[in-house]
């Protein structure tokens, strides 16, 4: 498993913030947000979300299945969620702060997952990479809508519209969802900083390489990241799906 984050090559600070923690019973969770705001609030509301469902998780046990899987992840996303929307209330300078968030509690042969705003997760086999989460942007819905094609809303003006976040309001609806796996693969948490610019194919490409670690695969998803023009925050979380995790082994 390897987590890294990267300024970019324009910004002056990094927004994006996240994690891979393991709690008492070895059971791994993932987390990426990507902070919005002025005066460095995006940093604080990213920082304060991770480190809300950090602390939790370290005390948690008995994770064991999908439901229980499902349930924490509601519970404390919304609790990060209140946190951060009284902390702004509480705090001019911190009026409107918000952050997306993506995380995932990998399970015995199940991947349960959660998001609110555009961070996204993927999962990535020898063929494919699938987008697993659904884009809340205003550009997504008009792509749903039949309004707009896949093609066109990667260069829509308002592409980066996100229609809700951690923090912005005193309730989030979190789209929560587990999977179930065979097969050995990737689960890749990331930023849109990292999606906006890395096709899937090479998602592919890179985290196939059997010639490179996986810190290595992170670090290159990065520098092409970083190589197209790296105008945001970029952040990866990479966990490795094995076979024995799956129960065939």
């Amino acid at each position: 498993m390897v987590f890294l984050t990267d300024r970019g090559r324009v910004r002056s600070h990094n927004e994006d913030n996240g994690g891979i923690f393991v709690n008492k019973d070895g059971t791994k969770l993932a987390v990426v947000c990507d902070g919005m705001g002025g005066h460095q609030a995006g940093e604080v509301a990213s920082e304060r979300a991770v480190s809300h469902i950090k602390e939790v998780w370290e005390e948690t046990t008995n994770i064991s299945s999908p439901e229980p899987a499902e349930i924490w992840l509601k519970t404390f996303i919304l609790q990060a969620n209140q946190t951060l929307f009284d902390h702004a209330n509480a705090h001019e300078e911190c009026n409107g702060m918000g952050t997306t968030i993506v995380a995932v509690i990998i399970g015995d042969g199940f991947v349960t997952y959660a998001h609110v705003g555009d961070s996204r997760i993927y999962l990535v086999s020898e063929e494919s990479a699938k987008q697993l989460t659904e884009d809340h942007t205003f550009v997504n819905e008009l792509v749903k809508t039949g309004q707009i094609s896949k093609e066109d809303a990667e260069h829509h003006p308002r592409k980066n519209v996100i229609l809700q976040a951690l923090g912005t309001e005193k309730t989030v609806k979190i789209d929560i969802k587990t999977i179930t796996y065979d097969d050995p693969g990737y689960i890749l948490l990331c930023s849109d900083g990292l999606s906006d610019k890395v096709k899937d194919r090479e998602l592919v490409e890179v985290l196939n390489n059997g010639n490179h670690a996986l810190s290595e695969k992170a670090e290159e998803l990065i520098r092409r990241a970083n190589h197209y023009g790296g105008e945001d925050n970029i952040t990866v979380a990479i966990l490795e799906l094995s076979v024995s995790e799956a129960g065939s082994g």
